[in-house]
């Protein structure tokens, strides 16, 4: 459960960390009023969750509040990355000194957090990681210790911070485990020319095994961040979207993780999960291939399904159905094996659409996706 910078910053906030003064606000006149009211000029922020929001010019300084109430006129209806801008944050500017990065994330493999912190803030910090991987400290913290005074003038230290962050590492400690959240992240956090510690931009992922706990955020705050990861759970689907080019259907999660193998193997790369589940009916075939289809990003699919309690015509006649009402414009890759498998070939056979193709293996069916994305 992801929730938007300003309910991350009301977080922070509650929590004693220091935040610039901010208001939301879905209206481009209001926007005027709220600038007046945080001293005239203000940054402009579109409330999405999702990164790369001032690549896209979703975060803008506005000089006066007329320029803020054009400025939000702009950026509210934007897409950012699918993301529709339906709301903005309008916070007072700080002068800047120094940029920072700290988080806490849990770390499940090794059934503990880690807090990761760098002096070098106020960029992607996965690209500092790749670039440059000594600027990045990463220092594992044990659940039942926490960070203590001490642990975090140890992260302070390792990372470069000034001194005055060890405050903000201990409060945003707070904030991971008081509001049941697996992420909390800061970046930038920022010394000002004043010489105060202040968060300009958060980013916290609540744990959604605890919503019962976290009422207060709505169902707004456990909405999907992904358009399609949204479009998949209103079907009621298994779905993952994934940074790939071929789309995978399965019928069974371990089936469909060994399919993601399989075509990771053929020199490709899975564009998303989707488990269609052991008893999937023909609408539910429908309905998950109308969603990995819709997916931009996907050059080709893969259709893998070994007939169980699921029979293959059930999975052919879906398809069939998608074929009439999706219209897709990419190839299909079909591999049918187990109950009523020949049944389901001869119906997809019969409808002969120039874009579906059958295989009989499921390394046969991983490469000829993968040759048919690299193509397409």
């Amino acid at each position: 459960m992801d929730l938007y910078e300003h309910q991350a910053r009301q977080l922070f906030e509650e929590h004693g960390i220091p935040v610039p003064r901010a208001e939301v606000t879905d209206s481009p006149r209001q926007a005027r009023a709220i600038a007046r009211g945080l001293g005239g000029r203000v940054v402009v922020k579109a409330q999405v969750r999702t990164g790369g929001r001032g690549k896209a010019g979703g975060v803008r300084l506005a000089e006066d509040p007329a320029a803020a109430e054009r400025t939000a006129r702009q950026i509210l209806g934007m897409d950012i990355k699918g993301h529709p801008v339906r709301a903005v944050m309008l916070a007072q500017p700080v002068d800047i000194e120094s940029e920072f990065y700290v988080s806490y994330v849990l770390d499940r493999s090794a059934g503990r957090f880690l807090a990761i912190a760098s002096a070098e803030g106020g960029t992607e910090i996965e690209e500092v990681a790749a670039t440059r991987p000594e600027l990045v400290t990463r220092i594992p913290v044990d659940p039942a210790e926490g960070v203590t005074s001490a642990k975090a003038t140890e992260i302070v230290r390792e990372a470069g911070l000034p001194p005055r962050a060890a405050d903000v590492l201990i409060r945003l400690w707070q904030v991971l485990t008081r509001e049941d959240a697996l992420l909390v992240e800061v970046n930038p956090l920022v010394r000002t020319t004043q010489g105060q510690i202040v968060a300009l931009d958060g980013k916290v992922t609540l744990d959604d095994n605890a919503r019962f706990r976290q009422a207060r955020w709505g169902e707004q705050g456990a909405t999907q961040t992904d358009r399609l990861e949204a479009a998949a759970a209103a079907k009621g689907l298994n779905y993952v979207k994934l940074d790939g080019e071929v789309g995978v259907i399965g019928n069974g999660a371990g089936l469909v993780m060994s399919t993601l193998d399989v075509v990771a193997g053929c020199g490709a790369r899975p564009a998303n999960f989707l488990d269609i589940g052991g008893g999937a009916s023909a609408r539910i075939m429908s309905d998950g291939l109308s969603v990995v289809l819709s997916d931009p990003d996907v050059r080709s699919v893969l259709v893998n399904v070994f007939g169980g309690i699921t029979a293959c015509d059930a999975v052919a006649d879906g398809i069939v159905r998608a074929l009439d009402t999706v219209r897709p414009t990419k190839p299909l890759v079909v591999r049918l094996d187990g109950n009523n498998a020949a049944r389901g070939r001869a119906v997809l056979g019969e409808r002969a659409h120039p874009l579906v193709h059958q295989a009989t293996t499921m390394d046969e069916a991983a490469r000829l996706a993968a040759r048919l994305a690299d193509t397409t």
